[in-house]
């Protein structure tokens, strides 16, 4: 499949996703659908720029779907399994949990600069949900104890 066509079904596909999800999410009650339903005008946006880039632009050359397989197939395991694991742990040991074993399972060999990542993303995901949003996330597996 030619480059051309791959950005334009892609930005396609993102921009009906991202409307679809901002349409849905202006029917929730009171203030409860402002943050989704910017995220979805957000995705649409940047889905509608991808497209039209592809339109205006011409290049025929071939561009397989993906790299690198079987890394492909490990990250959308990790993916099922983290959104199992979120309900189960609770969101930020799930999400913990993901940041250390993805790149660990691609290859990636640094505990160090890990562990910093893995804390700093961890610290960024609280502030932005606790103290910007006030929103709750799923509890922790060890509140319940």
């Amino acid at each position: 499949m030619t480059e051309q066509r791959q950005d334009l079904l892609l930005g396609a596909a993102f921009a009906v996703l991202g409307a679809a999800a901002a349409f849905k999410a202006a029917a929730y009650p009171g203030a409860s659908g402002g943050y989704p339903m910017a995220l979805g005008l957000i995705l649409a946006a940047l889905g509608a720029v991808v497209s039209l880039k592809a339109l205006k632009e011409h290049y025929l050359n071939e561009r397989p779907l993906t790299e690198n397989t079987p890394r492909m197939v490990l990250t959308l395991v990790c993916a099922a399994i983290y959104l199992a694991l979120v309900p189960v742990l609770g969101f930020y040991t799930a999400s913990a949990l993901v940041v250390i074993a993805l790149p660990i399972v691609l290859g990636f060999r640094q505990p160090v600069y890990l562990g910093a990542v893995t804390i700093v993303f961890i610290a960024i995901v609280w502030s932005v949900f606790s103290l910007l949003l006030e929103k709750p996330l799923p509890a922790e597996f060890w509140t319940r104890f």
